[in-house]
């Protein structure tokens, strides 16, 4: 069967500033290995730069990834985990990147 990669990118710090507590990201986690059997998260952090509505934002991203069956079920479950990630962590966006893999 194919698989395909999910690669989330998950804030340090809240739009406005505030710092993202650890426990949200562990929830995460703990959500993801519960839906799939594993994660991996990337323990360095990534900035990024982008524009919105005429403001700037720097952002501080932690990536978490996943490797699952390419089901629809896996792919609706992601859609509808976005909106519960950009609620819990208070963002505009969060990025969820797809992409099939092969497993060697």
């Amino acid at each position: 069967m194919r698989k395909k990669r999910y690669e989330i990118l998950l804030p340090v710090r809240h739009n406005d500033g505030r710092p993202v507590s650890g426990e949200l990201l562990e929830q995460t986690r703990e959500e993801l290995v519960a839906q799939f059997g594993g994660v991996t998260i990337a323990p360095q952090t990534f900035l990024g730069v982008w524009m919105h509505q005429g403001a700037r934002y720097e952002d501080e991203t932690r990536r978490l990834m996943v490797d699952v069956d390419d089901l629809p079920e896996s792919h609706q479950f992601m859609v509808s985990f976005k909106n519960v990630l950009l609620e819990r962590f208070e963002q505009l966006e969060i990025y969820i990147a797809s992409y099939p893999i092969d497993i060697l």
